[in-house]
C-alpha cells in the first residue's frame, strides 16, 4: 500500500518522486510523464498521446495516489482492467475493477471499498459508469481524477469508435472540479480534436510524445505463399512469443494447425471459440508460455504481456491507426521486436470494396478512404517505412530510421510504364474477366488449358513478357491495384478490371510510373533483431529466476509478467544483488515487491552462485 501521507498530502514534486520510487521502483520519470503528472496534480485537464510502452499508465496512477480521493479509470475491456488491477496490487496499490464478469461477492466488496474510501484506483467501463448508480455514489465522495484510457474510442474518426465513450462528456458537470485525463496511443490530428470536443475538454493541455519506437523493426512483403512465408519468418524467431493476425476465424484455425503439424507451439484464437477454449488460450499466453497466437484482431487489446517478440499480419489493416495499435503489442519491454505485414492486391481491393458498402456519412467515409490510401502507400513505399508510418500521425522523422526493411535493404526502382501498359492491355484484351495468375500466364506465353480454351494464345500480346518471371508480373499487377489503375473483385476469381480514369493515361503513354522490383519469393526479412538476452545476464541464473516467477504466479493465479517483467529478471541476473538494500536498487522493484519477494529472490540468487 502506498504511503498514506502521500495519498493525502499536497501534490508536490517530492511526493511524485516518492511514489515513483517507493511504489513502482523507478528513480526517474520518462519522456512527458513528469509534466503530464504535474498538470493533473494542479487540477487541470490533459490529453496524452503516447506510444505503447511509453508509460501512459503512470501518468494517471501516480497523481491518483498523490491527490485526495479515488482515482477513477474508464477502460474499454475487462481484460485490460483486470491486467491493470493485478499489476497494481503487486505494487501494493489498492485497486479494483467493476465489470459484468465480477462475482457478486467480489462486486459487493468493491462497493464497500468505494463507500469506505479504502480504494486508490477503480477501473470501470463507460457503460457501467454511466448506466448505474456509481456516479451518484461518487458525487458525495472525493474523486482524485478521471482517466479515460484508450481515448481513441471516443472519436467517430477513430478505428475503434464506441458511442458510449462520447457520453463521458457529462463527467464535466457530474464531477465538477475533478481533473480529467484522456490517453491514447493512436490518434491523428483529426481524432485528437474530436476527442477534446466530444469530452468537452476545450482547455485541456495536449501532450504529444513521439510515436517512434526504435526497438520495433518494421517490414512488409508481398504475399507469395502465406504459410511458407510465415514458416520462414518463424525460423528467424525460434522459441519466441508472438502474434499472427488473420482476417478470418477459419484462417486462424487452418494456420495454427499447419504450424502445430510442423512442431511449432501455436494456438488459434477468435471470438467464435468456446469460452473454455478461449480461457485456456489466454491462460497460456498470459502465463508466460512461449507460444505463437494465431488470432483475429479480437485478440490483443487488454493484453499487457511485455515480451511479445513479433507481430505478423496476413491481411492489411484498413488504417495506419489500427496497424500501429496492433504492432504496438510487440516489444512493450523495450527489447527489439519485429512487425511483418504480408500484403496483396486482393487486400487492397477488398478494403476498397467494403468502404463503398459503408453506410457511414460522406465526411466519415472520406476520412476512412484517406486512411486506407495511407495504409496502401505504407505497404508499397520505397522510402523509410517507419517515416511513412509516423507521417500518418503528423510526425516527421528527421532522418531514415535504420530499423525498417526499406532502410536496411532498399528496394530497386524501375521505370514500369511499359510493363504497366502490357498488363493493362492484357486485362482489356482478355475481356476483364480473369485474375492475376491468368494475366501473367498470357504475358509470359504460358499455354495453359484456360489460356487455350479462351483463345488467348492467339492474342498479339501473348508472350510479349516472357523474359520476365511470373512473380514480376504479379508485382506489377499488385502495384497497379495500389495505384488505382486496376480493381479486382471480391469473389473467389478476383477478376481484374480497368479503372478507366487512371488506366487510360497510362495506356496512352501520358503518365509514367516508377515501380519497385519485388524481392524473390522466399527471401528472408532483412535486419533480424538481436537476441533479447541482455549482456551480462547469466543464462542459468535467468532460468532459475523465471522458474521462481512462474511458481509465484501459479500460486497467486496471476500472469507471470505482473509479478516481474523480463527486464527486471535480466537486471537481477546481471547485477546479482546480495541484500535487500541492493535489491531495492533494481528498477521495477518497489517497496511492496521488495517486502513480498525479497527473501525468495535473494535465496534464488544465492543458490545460483558457484
Amino acid at each position: 500500500m502506498p504511503d498514506s501521507n502521500c495519498h493525502n498530502s499536497s501534490a508536490d514534486i517530492k511526493s511524485q518522486n516518492r511514489v515513483l520510487r517507493e511504489v513502482f521502483g523507478f528513480t526517474a520519470f520518462r519522456g512527458l510523464q513528469a509534466p503530464v503528472i504535474q498538470t493533473v496534480l494542479d487540477g487541470n485537464d490533459a490529453l496524452v498521446l503516447m506510444p505503447t510502452g511509453g508509460g501512459k499508465s503512470l501518468c494517471y496512477q501516480i497523481p491518483a495516489l498523490c491527490r485526495p480521493g479515488l482515482g477513477l479509470v474508464v477502460s474499454p475491456l475487462i481484460a485490460l482492467m483486470e491486467d491493470q488491477v493485478l499489476a497494481l496490487r503487486q505494487f501494493g496499490v489498492r485497486a479494483a475493477a467493476l465489470h459484468s464478469e465480477l462475482e457478486p461477492d467480489s462486486a459487493r466488496q468493491v462497493w464497500r471499498g468505494i463507500a469506505a474510501g479504502t480504494l486508490d484506483l477503480l477501473y470501470v467501463s463507460p457503460e457501467r459508469l454511466l448506466a448505474g448508480t456509481l456516479l451518484d455514489c461518487l458525487a458525495d465522495r472525493p474523486v482524485a481524477l478521471v482517466a479515460i484510457d484508450e481515448a481513441h474510442c471516443v472519436s467517430q474518426w477513430g478505428h475503434e469508435f464506441r458511442p458510449d465513450y462520447r457520453a463521458l462528456a457529462c463527467l464535466k458537470s457530474r464531477l465538477p472540479g475533478v481533473p480529467r485525463l484522456a490517453l491514447t496511443a493512436t490518434a491523428d490530428r483529426r481524432t485528437s480534436a474530436d476527442i477534446l470536443a466530444a469530452l468537452d475538454m476545450p482547455e485541456a493541455q495536449v501532450f504529444t510524445a513521439s510515436f517512434h519506437r526504435p526497438n520495433l523493426f518494421i517490414a512488409a512483403q508481398p504475399k507469395t505463399g502465406e504459410t511458407a512465408q510465415v514458416l520462414a519468418f518463424l525460423a528467424q524467431h525460434p522459441g519466441q512469443t508472438g502474434i499472427i493476425y488473420c482476417g478470418t476465424r477459419a484462417r486462424t484455425e487452418r494456420l495454427a494447425a499447419r504450424l502445430t503439424d510442423r512442431g511449432i507451439d501455436a494456438i488459434a484464437f477468435h471470438a467464435g471459440l468456446e469460452p473454455a477454449a478461449k480461457r485456456a488460450a489466454l491462460a497460456r499466453f498470459r502465463g508466460g508460455d512461449e507460444v505463437v497466437m494465431v488470432a483475429t484482431i479480437a485478440f490483443g487489446m487488454g493484453i499487457d504481456r511485455p515480451d511479445v517478440r513479433f507481430v505478423v499480419h496476413l491481411d492489411m489493416p484498413d488504417s495506419p491507426e489500427a496497424y500501429y495499435q496492433q504492432i504496438g503489442r510487440a516489444g512493450r519491454d523495450g527489447v527489439p521486436a519485429t512487425a511483418l505485414l504480408l500484403h496483396g492486391g486482393e487486400d487492397i481491393a477488398r478494403a476498397r470494396h467494403f468502404l463503398t458498402q459503408s453506410n457511414a456519412p460522406d465526411q466519415q467515409c472520406a476520412a476512412m478512404r484517406a486512411r486506407l490510401e495511407s495504409m496502401i502507400a505504407f505497404t508499397e513505399t520505397a522510402d523509410c517505412r517507419t517515416a511513412r508510418l509516423l507521417a500518418c500521425f503528423g510526425e516527421t522523422l528527421p532522418a531514415p530510421c535504420r530499423h525498417c526493411d526499406t532502410c536496411l535493404d532498399p528496394p530497386e526502382l524501375f521505370d514500369g510504364t511499359e510493363a504497366a501498359r502490357m498488363v493493362l492491355s492484357a486485362v482489356y484484351r482478355t475481356g476483364q474477366m480473369f485474375g492475376a495468375v491468368h494475366i501473367a500466364n498470357v504475358l509470359r506465353g504460358e499455354a495453359t488449358d484456360l489460356v487455350q480454351r479462351h483463345g488467348h494464345d492467339r492474342l498479339p500480346l501473348f508472350g510479349i513478357g516472357r523474359d520476365r518471371t511470373a512473380n514480376f508480373w504479379r508485382g506489377v499487377i499488385r502495384q497497379l491495384i495500389a495505384h488505382g489503375a486496376l480493381d479486382t473483385g471480391t469473389d473467389r476469381l478476383a477478376r481484374l478490371t480497368l479503372m478507366a480514369e487512371i488506366a487510360r493515361p497510362i495506356l496512352r503513354g501520358e503518365t509514367r510510373l516508377s515501380l519497385r522490383a519485388d524481392a524473390a519469393p522466399g527471401r528472408s526479412v532483412p535486419g533480424k533483431p538481436p537476441s533479447p538476452a541482455p549482456a551480462g545476464a547469466d543464462p542459468e541464473v535467468l532460468a532459475r529466476l523465471k522458474t521462481l516467477r512462474a511458481e509465484l504466479a501459479r500460486v497467486q493465479r496471476v500472469p507471470a509478467y505482473v509479478i516481474f517483467h523480463d527486464s527486471v529478471l535480466h537486471d537481477l541476473a546481471a547485477r546479482r544483488p546480495t541484500s535487500l538494500a541492493e535489491l531495492g536498487a533494481i528498477k521495477g522493484i518497489g517497496t511492496s515487491k521488495q517486502s513480498r519477494y525479497g527473501g525468495a529472490l535473494l535465496a534464488c540468487l544465492s543458490e545460483a552462485r558457484p
